[in-house]
């Protein structure tokens, strides 16, 4: 097997000495990025995919598709390069339209030297986008995956479909088949497998939309939250150590109730029970970091979120270091009205994401 890329790590420690101890460890970059309607240019009937088409309102030719491939793999390869030069081990994905689109992306020069793994399936979501996940095959032996459907359905009239929401200004098709009472979003990707020779389950989530306004939609998220929780469950009655992670798009920030009722995460490390969930990025919320940014607005939709057994002290076995949020100059708009944006997709230049990337390094001693 090959050994992953090693660095060394000044920690200061708590031990009985209290010194700062310099120690050698091997390092993985977990990351999620939301590519923001990563489609391919021929029109599927089955999807609601017309307006990324050469005829389409995007006007979305194989050349911008390609610019499109080349940006998106010039931020995966880079994401937390600060701490480790390798690219990310494991990149959880959202906004996939199938998975020709990602054997497109990880044949692009940037990234094809890491030899990354697919594994993808196709959602019920209405608009026709999937999650992923692209794993180094170096490092990660997946053993079992599957997609679990989050089934939530309509007790309301439905929603009348109107071009952008007020408060959210996102589409609505995706919210409602009015057709039936079931609401079609996108499913929870579980990945199982092996980091090297220890376990790990990854889950890869795009959380129902703001569609229809926050509070509104608020209960939709919720119930994603409490499949999440229950997923997490079931695997720590298998195993009460298990090491799991959950990342995606939530479409809520750590603050609300999908997250902090539903998945009860916490946001210091001291305050996660045995069998708990940790999140980094409530804190960088509190000081004001975002991830995407809303009529001036920033919030961090974007999280990577994992189980106590990834908070421990003794780093004989992958734990995490810390989290970050890569928003580099060259991803942010420098003029017009959305300076200071993530530089997305407009009429006239084909961007990267109307989101910034978000991760986590786990690292182990190395003995």
């Amino acid at each position: 097997m090959r050994i992953p890329i090693r660095i060394k790590i000044v920690l200061l420690l708590l031990s009985s000495c209290l010194q700062a101890q310099e120690k050698k460890f091997n390092i993985h970059t977990v990351a999620f990025y939301n590519f923001e309607n990563l489609f391919d240019t021929i029109n599927d009937p089955t999807k609601f995919d017309d307006e990324w088409t050469p005829k389409g309102a995007q006007n979305w030719t194989s050349e911008k598709y390609n610019q499109k491939l080349i940006n998106l793999a010039r931020v995966l390869s880079e994401i937390g390069n600060s701490d480790n030069p390798n690219a990310p081990t494991f990149i959880g994905g959202a906004e996939i339209e199938n998975r020709m689109v990602l054997e497109d992306l990880i044949r692009q020069p940037k990234l094809k030297k890491f030899d990354y793994g697919i594994i993808h399936f196709d959602s019920p979501d209405n608009r026709g986008i999937d999650v992923a996940l692209l794993y180094q095959k170096k490092s990660f032996r997946p053993i079992t995956f599957s997609a679990i459907p989050l089934l939530l359905y309509k007790k309301e009239q439905p929603l009348k479909a109107i071009e952008k929401d007020k408060e959210s200004d996102e589409d609505l098709t995706e919210v409602i088949n009015e057709k039936a009472t079931r609401i079609f979003t996108r499913d929870q990707l579980l990945i199982s497998g092996f980091l090297e020779n220890e376990e790990i389950h990854l889950i890869v989530n795009h959380w129902p939309s703001r569609s229809g306004g926050e509070k509104r939609s608020s209960p939709y998220r919720e119930a994603a939250g409490l499949l999440n929780r229950k997923i997490i469950d079931s695997l720590q009655g298998i195993n009460p150590k298990a090491k799991i992670i959950t990342m995606g798009d939530m479409n809520d920030s750590p603050f609300n109730k999908s997250i902090k009722n539903a998945l009860q995460a916490k946001a210091n490390k001291q305050e996660v029970p045995e069998f708990g969930l940790f999140n980094p990025f409530e804190n960088k919320a509190n000081k004001g970091l975002g991830t995407i940014a809303f009529r001036d607005s920033w919030d961090i939709f974007d999280q990577i979120i994992f189980t106590e057994s990834l908070l421990q002290k003794e780093f004989s076995s992958y734990q995490f270091w810390k989290a970050g949020i890569y928003s580099p100059t060259y991803l942010i708009q420098q003029s017009g009205a959305y300076k200071g944006y993530p530089l997305r997709h407009s009429a006239t230049e084909v961007g990267f994401s109307d989101h910034f990337a978000v991760y986590i390094y786990l690292i182990k001693e190395l003995k």
